[in-house]
């Protein structure tokens, strides 16, 4: 099943996200290796692709696992997670309908 993992992100954790970025981004590399990965990305605080020292406001990434509880392990895990840049996670069932 998919599940949706949003993130809220720390306030003034920019510089956390950008050395612990190479991590998070190798474990979402494997899940899409694998074809478990539907989408993922970054909530810019500001109206652009690129908010520079403005950062961000958390993630979403949309990923395939078995079960709710192994999602939320893998996401709790995340580089992010331990680096305190995520404040909170959350990880929701989702059913993707469109494209179909």
């Amino acid at each position: 099943m998919w599940y949706a993992i949003i993130a809220e992100e720390n306030p003034d954790s920019l510089e956390k996200r950008l050395a612990a970025r190479p991590a998070h981004l190798e474990r979402l590399q494997a899940l899409q290796n694998e074809g478990r990965l539907l989408l993922a990305g970054p909530f810019p605080a500001i109206d652009s692709n690129d908010p520079g020292a403005a950062g961000f406001t958390g993630s979403l990434i949309i990923v395939e696992f078995d079960s709710l509880e192994n999602a939320r392990i893998w996401a709790n895990d995340d580089p992010f997670v331990n680096a305190g840049v995520y404040s909170a996670v959350t990880v929701k069932p989702f059913r993707k309908s469109l494209p179909a």
